[in-house]
């Protein structure tokens, strides 16, 4: 059975467009798929998201975010609960973070064009949107196809978001636009290094909000060519992420971890997903210890596996 950190499995690409016609600079490196934190009631948390985008910043050196996608619960919340998570992220986020993008995915399209114009309105850096998944057309289309002729459609439209494991398709997105100047984002965290050597400019993931400094480091391992480095941090972020698949891994499991991590208290996700278990934390917690991850100092040496 394919084993796979929760993301939006109707699809794999997610759009990006600047909510300017001339964006301030291009969206690359590392981008957070934010948590949407929650009260034990399942009511949005707004009081964090100021310590959370410090902690972004200061703690993992993320300075640009993916708002009300998968990791985000954008789904669960309603239109009038995603606009107010938008506008706290990017109010907070002002002069600290770098790029706000917000996702505006919808069964509908017109939530959709709400929630995009919305955006826009607030000074959201871009938008980001997963075509409706529920009623759809049959056919399949690549992102390579999807890509031909795009900006003839929409003028502002800056890359895409890959949430898929072909890498010849996402190969052949990269090889047949680098006139365009696109963003290559790609959303599976686990295989980033494979996908920096197709050309991808940045990634967007739910483990960069906890395990972001290591990421980072693996990017510029990567930039300065020392590519056995860069190895060694992806091998030391995919044992953890193995580690917690096999436990049974999707947006429960990582409000558990972000919480452990950080110490900001996400809460649990809205139903009817349920909180993680105790054991998973404990479990999660031990592995994030061996790994370095956290402060090992009630671990013996004999139970750390340090990444080099």
């Amino acid at each position: 059975m394919k084993r796979s950190i929760q993301r939006p499995t109707p699809g794999s690409l997610t759009f990006f467009s600047s909510s300017m016609a001339s964006p301030k600079k291009k969206l690359q490196g590392l981008v957070a798929a934010t948590i949407t934190p929650m009260t034990e009631h399942g009511e949005i948390n707004f009081s964090v998201i100021g310590q959370y985008v410090d902690y972004l910043v200061e703690e993992q050196g993320v300075k640009n975010i993916f708002v009300n996608g998968t990791t985000g619960e954008g789904l669960s919340l309603s239109v009038s609960e995603r606009r107010q998570v938008a506008e706290a992220w990017v109010a907070k986020g002002r002069n600290k973070l770098d790029q706000v993008v917000i996702h505006v995915g919808a069964l509908s399209l017109k939530d959709s064009q709400e929630l995009a114009q919305h955006a826009a309105e607030i000074g959201a850096d871009g938008i980001a949107v997963i075509a409706p998944f529920f009623l759809k057309p049959w056919n399949k289309v690549r992102a390579e196809e999807l890509l031909d002729g795009i900006q003839d459609k929409i003028p502002t439209f800056q890359g895409l978001k890959f949430s898929d494991t072909d890498l010849l398709d996402f190969g052949q997105c990269v090889d047949q636009n680098r006139q365009q100047q696109f963003a290559f984002l790609f959303g599976v965290d686990e295989q980033l290094l494979s996908a920096l050597v197709m050309g991808a400019t940045g990634a967007v993931g739910s483990t960069y909000n906890y395990m972001g400094k290591k990421t980072n480091q693996m990017l510029e391992a990567f930039e300065r060519k020392d590519f056995s480095s860069a190895l060694n941090h992806q091998f030391c972020i995919q044992r953890f992420i193995n580690f917690v698949l096999k436990l049974g891994f999707g947006v429960s499991q990582t409000k558990a971890i972000m919480t452990l991590v950080s110490g900001i208290p996400v809460g649990p996700p809205r139903p009817p997903l349920q909180k993680a278990s105790r054991e998973f934390i404990d479990d999660a917690k031990a592995k994030l210890k061996s790994l370095d991850f956290l402060s090992s100092t009630d671990l013996k040496d004999g139970n750390l596996e340090p990444c080099s």
